[in-house]
């Protein structure tokens, strides 16, 4: 049987192990002591909750496939049913129904809602009269969907997502990486109001503010599910240090473990890693790909989840959350209030009333340099400013992700196609991961089985 060695036991790593179950001996190894990578849960006041993603984009079905594949179909539910809110100019706002990422499908619904100036919904409905030439090469979000609607409109509408998602900024990130649904309809020309509104009559899909579903007691199950059921070899605490190619094309992994060294070989590598990480591995074998993948830039981010007593709140916050444009100078780029989303959070615990805040954009790390003490207090004095004083938690947990979003910039497309370009000089070799086709669970359930394919395919059984 083929051997394959999987590096890294995020969610993407533990998909490539499911993807080659009974058709490899597949070992992973994952250099923390559990896997799942920014899928984990932890506790707060004794109740269960996702560190990192708390959801499942379900608008793409590969996550939620998977999650049923590993017996979690029947965990698999809904948030509750809201509209996406905008922390915007003293007040929660909620964003039209229809938008995709932010851009609006009908101006008019604008009206009234606080979230543009009169000027700023005027210069959205201008959209459809403008002249608009096919998108030739790629171009950041800012300044193609400024020239379309108007910065206001990217400032207020667009930029609140994209930082929800990526952590990224409007004027870094690539159209057509970040944005594909956009960039494929400004490739065809025209504008794109009455192009969306066409779309969303075809049976587009959902926005993917309700395109989601979560795991009951926690996303942070799934990648242990597929752990326990893709019948691999799991080495946790076991950290590669180095890549050897062999004769026959078979590679050689040197890792540290906390008992020392530990060689192994196998056919063929599946490298489940950051950009950074892979990079360090391929230097010796591969400089064009190791410097390509050197220059994905990445968004360091901050969780800060609160329980609060329900009976001594001062204020209980309706809706699931907000989001916040930088423009307004907030220091919180989103808030999700769990136990509102999340049915089963709820009746876990009625009493306590839980509350996620995220910090941190591209650019932004000396806010990550404070200490754990002052992020909550920035985020417990945001919070009431946005919904009002609720009062002290009874329990906070700072979780910190360093360099855990990559950031797709302009050509970032053509960028993964010059690694893979790369890699595939690399007889054996596959990389999968958040940095190449998409950051979201989805996305890297994806790459993950790809891989999988990818060695499957160029190692004779």
């Amino acid at each position: 049987m083929r051997s394959v060695i999987v590096v890294g036991g995020g969610i993407s790593g533990l998909a490539a192990a499911w993807q080659l179950r009974g058709q490899a001996d597949v070992t992973v190894l994952e250099s923390h002591t559990k896997v799942g990578g920014k899928l984990r849960t932890g506790t707060i006041a004794g109740i269960t909750v996702d560190e990192g993603a708390e959801s499942l984009m379900a608008l793409r079905p590969e996550a939620v496939e998977l999650a049923a594949a590993v017996g979690l179909g029947d965990a698999l539910c809904d948030p509750a049913s809201s509209p996406t809110t905008i922390w915007t100019r003293g007040g929660l706002r909620p964003l039209p129904a229809g938008h995709v990422m932010g851009v609006p499908t009908d101006p008019a619904a604008l009206v009234g809602s606080g979230l543009l100036s009169p000027a700023g919904i005027d210069r959205v409905a201008r959209e459809e009269t403008l002249p608009a030439t096919p998108l030739t090469e790629d171009c950041s979000v800012s300044r193609y969907l400024a020239g379309r609607f108007g910065q206001e409109a990217v400032d207020r509408l667009i930029e609140p997502l994209l930082g929800g998602v990526y952590a990224g900024r409007a004027e870094r990130l690539s159209l057509r990486a970040a944005m594909p649904r956009i960039a494929a309809l400004a490739e065809q020309g025209g504008p794109l109001l009455p192009a969306l509104r066409r779309m969303k009559a075809a049976g587009a899909p959902r926005s993917a503010a309700v395109a989601v579903q979560g795991v009951v007691g926690g996303t942070g199950r799934f990648p242990q599910a597929v752990a326990e059921a893709c019948g691999a070899r799991i080495l946790t605490g076991t950290a590669a240090r180095s890549l050897q190619r062999l004769p026959g094309d078979r590679w050689r992994v040197l890792a540290t473990t906390a008992d020392g060294p530990l060689t192994m070989e196998a056919d063929a590598v599946v490298l489940a890693l950051p950009a950074f990480a892979a990079a360090e591995l391929l230097r010796p074998h591969s400089p064009a790909a190791e410097a390509e993948l050197s220059g994905i830039p990445h968004a360091s981010t901050a969780v800060i989840t609160m329980a609060f007593s329900r009976s001594q709140a001062h204020v209980l916050p309706q809706g699931n959350g907000f989001l916040v444009p930088p423009v307004d100078g907030h220091t919180l780029k989103a808030a999700s209030f769990l136990s509102n989303k999340w049915r089963w959070l709820h009746d876990a615990a009625p009493a306590t009333f839980v509350v996620r805040a995220s910090i941190g954009r591209i650019g932004e790390d000396e806010l990550l340099d404070r200490p754990d003490r002052h992020l909550v207090r920035t985020a417990i004095a945001e919070l009431h400013r946005a919904v009002g004083a609720m009062g002290e938690p009874l329990a906070t947990r700072v979780t910190r992700w360093d360099r855990g979003l990559p950031q797709y910039g302009v050509g970032h497309r053509e960028r993964v196609t010059r690694i893979r370009e790369a890699a595939a000089e690399l007889p054996g070799l596959a990389l999968c991961g958040a940095a190449y086709e998409g950051v979201g669970v989805a996305a890297c359930v994806a790459t993950g089985r790809a891989a999988a394919r990818q060695v499957l395919a160029g190692v004779p059984a």
